[in-house]
């Protein structure tokens, strides 16, 4: 199983999880009830329940390098370009926009 930590504008927003069944992604209760609370993309919007997927949600694939990029990733990193959740947590912890995600043990997540 692989999870990572969700970030939107660097506070703690959710955790994503792959395992044998699909894809996760559940916002944290304390993100919800904060107050500033806000839905990391139109296709997950704020709410209790857990979304599930049999694939890589794609909001969260579209953070993922594609192209020459993804070729010098392969290349460099040894990473299938299928396995979506690696790419995603070993590349999308500094992200242009407002989502970021990091491997759950990581540290560098502000609460």
């Amino acid at each position: 199983m692989k999870t990572g930590k969700v970030l939107y504008r660097d506070i703690f927003a959710g955790i994503i999880t792959e395992d044998e069944n699909g894809y996760s992604f559940a916002y944290s209760e304390e993100y919800l009830s904060s107050g500033i609370a806000e839905q990391i993309s139109l296709t997950l919007p704020l709410q209790k329940e857990i979304f599930k997927s049999k694939t890589m949600f794609p909001f969260f694939d579209g953070l993922i390098p594609e192209g020459w990029l993804l070729d010098i990733v392969e290349a460099n990193w040894k990473i299938n370009p299928r396995d979506r959740m690696s790419l995603l947590l070993t590349f999308c912890k500094d992200c242009i926009g407002a989502v970021s995600v990091v491997p759950y043990e990581s540290e560098m997540v502000k609460k």
